[in-house]
């Protein structure tokens, strides 16, 4: 692809990126919704799975369907469900409709990401996919960053109204998709379609099975993070969780979060292009792991704030790697691994449940909610030294 037609390309396929960030507002809306209808900690907990739950199920049966239909067009069937969804809790607000609305991100977001990862492959190759892939991630790392903020500043405090976020989000994808639809992406040469099996098959390969539980970890990191950061910032304040005021105290805890996994994001994918992608990976989850232990013992609302933002910047870009490896791997079945991979994300389903669980046996603690973290980051600790004597 010629230089200009790279850039048109290239571009609207990373804003796309800022549309997949819209995800992570599932951290600060579980806080309003559990303030909102009075919620059990348990209860709460589950909200996130309504939107990582589609993961799991919908991941192969879009890499199947798009080798059908085309990455392009997978893409832009998401932002159609991505902008329904958001529309439904801004008409009408209640529980059911709040579960319906994060039901349907769940379903555009799982068709995006499957999607919307190897498309980065049409207009990119070789080294610079890892640090294509990665820069998306800073595009959706800028997106997360924004949420909170949108929510409690432009929603709260220009309208009066926290819910102004799906509104703002749901223009957002409409612009996403219409620019997307108008760029000369050249569509990818027909594949036959992977059965269930065949793709699944795929984790009999050592290096594709860590690195596909490496996805579940580290998305389970960031989901676990970004819905712990509130409760625990709450917890070390001595403020009441099921109170709006105090989730309005804390909604800078997300922000933290994410503005520190953007800059992560961005000196990641500097340094990707500069150094071994595998040496990237062990040097920061284990910086991680440190990190997650120092918030064991930290009191004080500015190194609780800090810390939970170094957990932000020393994972900001694994997710990218992991993924970047996979596709090198075997790079003839892209779809297929980029369906397994995206099933993966499901570990945004599995570990706020666990955290939730966890946080009860130790009487309501968030330090029990941090010690299933810190087992996420074990496990990556794991796979970064596990695919040394891999194929990878």
């Amino acid at each position: 692809m010629k230089k200009n037609n790279l850039m048109l390309g290239l571009i609207p396929i990373l804003f796309g990126f800022f549309v997949m960030g819209f995800v992570d507002v599932v951290g600060i809306a579980t806080s309003y919704v559990q303030a909102d209808f009075n919620l059990s900690e348990s209860t709460s907990g589950f909200l996130p799975s309504m939107v990582f739950l589609w993961f799991l199920l919908l991941s192969v049966p879009t890499a199947i369907v798009m080798n059908r239909v085309g990455r392009k067009n997978t893409v832009l069937a998401s932002m159609v469900v991505t902008f329904v969804g958001m529309l439904i809790p801004f008409a009408g607000y209640n529980l059911v409709t709040c579960l319906l609305a994060f039901g349907l991100l769940g379903i555009g977001n799982t068709i995006l990401q499957v999607s919307l990862n190897p498309l980065v492959s049409n207009v990119v190759s070789g080294k610079a996919l890892t640090s294509a892939l990665t820069g998306g991630q800073v595009v959706k790392a800028v997106s997360s960053f924004l949420g909170p903020w949108i929510a409690t500043y432009v929603g709260l405090q220009m309208f009066g109204d926290w819910k102004y976020i799906f509104l703002i989000y749901a223009a957002v994808t409409a612009i996403s998709g219409a620019w997307l639809l108008a760029a000369p992406i050249e569509r990818e040469k027909a594949e036959t379609a992977a059965s269930f099996g065949q793709t699944f098959g795929l984790l009999k390969d050592k290096t594709i099975l860590l690195l596909f539980l490496g996805i579940v970890a580290v998305v389970g990191v960031d989901v676990g993070t970004n819905t712990l950061a509130p409760k625990l910032l709450m917890e070390r304040m001595g403020l009441d969780p099921t109170s709006t005021e105090s989730v309005q105290a804390v909604s800078q805890a997300p922000m933290w979060y994410f503005a520190f996994r953007t800059i992560g994001a961005f000196i990641g994918t500097w340094m990707l292009l500069k150094m071994n992608a595998l040496k990237y990976f062990r040097i920061h989850i284990i910086g991680a792991l440190a990190v997650v232990a120092c918030l064991y013992f930290l009191q004080g609302k500015l190194p609780v704030l800090l810390f939970l933002g170094l957990i932000g910047y020393t994972c900001s870009s694994i997710f990218s790697v992991i993924f970047g490896m996979a596709m090198q791997a075997r790079p003839e079945k892209a779809n297929e691994i980029s369906g397994l991979m995206i099933t993966g994300v499901c570990g945004g389903a599995i570990v706020p449940p666990l955290m939730t669980m966890s946080t009860d046996l130790v009487a309501g603690n968030q330090n029990g909610a941090l010690t299933i973290i810190g087992l996420a980051v074990c496990y990556l600790i794991y796979c970064s030294f596990g695919i040394k004597t891999s194929k990878a």
